[in-house]
């Protein structure tokens, strides 16, 4: 099955405001158009864009490095600039055409498998997100029962939509109204709220929001201590009998050191004996929640959120099992983070090295981070 895709570029787009039309606009410092082309271009054999006649050198600037057949010519409406889209694909006429608003740079993989995968059975498919929001006219509200509200590309067989602008005449809002007036029937498949269409100054907000990725950072931590005489110990803030304590400048908690370390790596911001100093006698004995407390506000402070939390204590003994879910808990708590996103776990060395001689316990930690 051969593909085709057809990107209507040809209007003005005054209405978005700016220098140049607002497909020629940038985001992320890549025109509207550009990525439009991108998100297509991976599903189509051939790709066929339809300008203004007076954009040759928007276009040529905002295409630049991309390797297109020439631009094809529009008209004065939508519909004779598809028509002249359509028909500069007949000399290698494809099976299917996905006919695209250049002003939705934001069509998803998914969308384009779907409508794909309807024409295999359906003479043409769109893709549309029922309205959920109240409507009114004139003081009278408007029942939304089977509202769609259409988006593109919108998918047919290229022989049908053709014939059907051909025999087409006045004004139509998109391929799909062509195509059900020439008899063609069209199915829906899900759209996304993603796939939005650029019109005002306040899209490009929206969509500078939501091409900037945020943040996301991952710390590793990793911490030792040694056994001394006591009869507990003391993992996660969680107190576990054992026939020996584990030494430290403060209550030895190696696993909450671990987690601790990890944010402070995650947030470039050095690792816990840099903010709390053994040779600082005030954190003599200091229970260890201080420090991951302090690691939390620093997340705050420099625009963060913890979203995952994974630590790993070694050790052959005491077992750690009976005691997971209370120091999961204790570590959400303090840290603020949902439970399910705090992974506490255990593991021995098979006997082998420190651990499996139980001369003391380490633990390993990473802890994800996503900006806010």
């Amino acid at each position: 099955m051969k593909i085709a895709g057809l990107i209507v570029a040809a209007g003005q787009g005054v209405r978005a405001g700016g220098e140049v039309p607002k497909q020629y606009q940038t985001l992320a410092g890549r025109s509207v158009l550009g990525h439009a082309i991108l998100a297509l271009h991976p599903y189509v054999d051939q790709l066929r864009i339809v300008i203004a006649a007076d954009h040759q050198a928007y276009y040529d600037q905002a295409t630049a490095g991309l390797r297109l057949l020439p631009p094809v010519i529009g008209g004065e409406t939508r519909n004779a600039s598809v028509l002249a889209g359509l028909r500069a694909l007949t000399d290698d006429a494809p099976d299917i055409v996905l006919i695209h608003d250049a002003a939705r740079p934001f069509v998803s993989s998914r969308i384009l498998i779907d409508l794909i995968e309807a024409m295999t059975k359906a003479e043409g498919a769109y893709p549309g997100i029922p309205v959920v929001d109240a409507l009114w006219r004139d003081a009278q509200t408007v029942d939304r029962e089977g509202l769609i509200r259409a988006q593109t590309p919108q998918a047919f067989r290229f022989p049908d939509i053709l014939a059907a602008h051909l025999g087409h005449s006045g004004p139509a809002n998109d391929d799909v109204e062509v195509a059900v007036k020439a008899g063609l029937s069209v199915t829906r498949i899900e759209g996304s709220e993603d796939n939005f269409k650029l019109t005002t100054s306040q899209d490009f907000v929206r969509a500078e929001r939501q091409i900037t990725r945020p943040d996301i950072r991952t710390g590793i931590g990793y911490d030792v201590h040694a056994f001394g005489d006591g009869d507990h110990v003391i993992l996660c803030g969680v107190s576990i009998p054992h026939v020996r304590a584990l030494k430290g400048h403060s209550d030895a908690d190696v696993a909450m050191h671990a987690i601790t370390d990890a944010i402070f790596g995650a947030l470039a911001e050095g690792d816990i004996g840099q903010w709390f100093p053994p040779s600082d006698l005030q954190w003599k004995g200091a229970a260890s929640d201080i420090f991951l407390r302090k690691a939390v506000e620093r997340c705050s402070t420099r625009g963060f959120m913890i979203n995952h939390i994974d630590c790993t204590i070694i050790c052959e003994r005491p077992k750690i099992g009976p005691y997971a879910t209370a120091m999961r808990a204790n570590i959400a708590k303090i840290t603020n983070v949902a439970e399910d996103r705090i992974s506490v776990k255990a593991t021995t060395s098979e006997q082998l090295g420190f651990t499996g001689r139980e001369e003391g316990i380490a633990a390993t930690a990473t802890a994800t981070l996503i900006e806010i």
